[in-house]
């Protein structure tokens, strides 16, 4: 089963290019929450992070739900993450993009600790057509749980999935931090 995905739009991928905005929409996919919740969770002002939460509602990757009453008379509004970052597709080519993701994966890891982490690493040397069909494995697989209904009582777990050349392009020196030599 595969999701149904469109081209991502130039405001949707700079949208995106944000670690921050990638774990706000990733802590309202889990439930939905206020702006000062999410600056809560993130240790960020919440000024910032009305922003980035508007911004994201701008873009269609948060809906804001009824308002509701808060602490002390004030209303309040969640947000809850739509999911449509999931059905874009060339976004992923950004390299923009591609650091915020790492970025946001590092900083998630961080804040749940290396230790709830379950780990595997693979390197082979595969024929073109087996590593496509590496890659078409991997994202078929993604795609049909990420198709899958909300479980409200489920285990909420994330997935960082990162292909990469086993070895650098011939000719690319690259030092030890992965910057080019000059």
């Amino acid at each position: 089963m595969s999701t149904q995905r469109r081209p991502a739009t130039e405001a949707e991928i700079a949208t995106l290019a944000s670690a921050v905005r990638l774990r706000i929409i990733r802590l309202t996919l889990q439930e939905p929450l206020t702006n000062a919740q999410i600056a809560h969770r993130l240790h960020r002002d919440p000024a910032t992070t009305l922003h980035h939460v508007r911004r994201l509602v701008r873009h269609g990757f948060l809906e804001a739900l009824p308002a509701r009453p808060g602490p002390r008379g004030s209303t309040e509004i969640p947000y809850r993450g739509t999911r449509l970052s999931w059905s874009l597709e060339g976004a992923e080519r950004d390299p923009s993009l591609g650091e915020a993701v790492l970025q946001a994966y590092l900083d998630e890891v961080t804040e749940v600790g290396i230790g709830a982490l379950e780990q595997s690493r693979l390197a082979v040397r595969l024929a073109p057509a087996e590593a496509a069909a590496l890659r078409s494995e991997l994202s078929g697989l993604l795609d049909r749980y990420a198709a899958l209904p909300e479980s409200p009582a489920g285990e909420a777990v994330a997935v960082y999935l990162s292909i990469y050349p086993a070895e650098p392009p011939p000719g690319d020196a690259r030092n030890q931090t992965g910057r080019p030599e000059r």
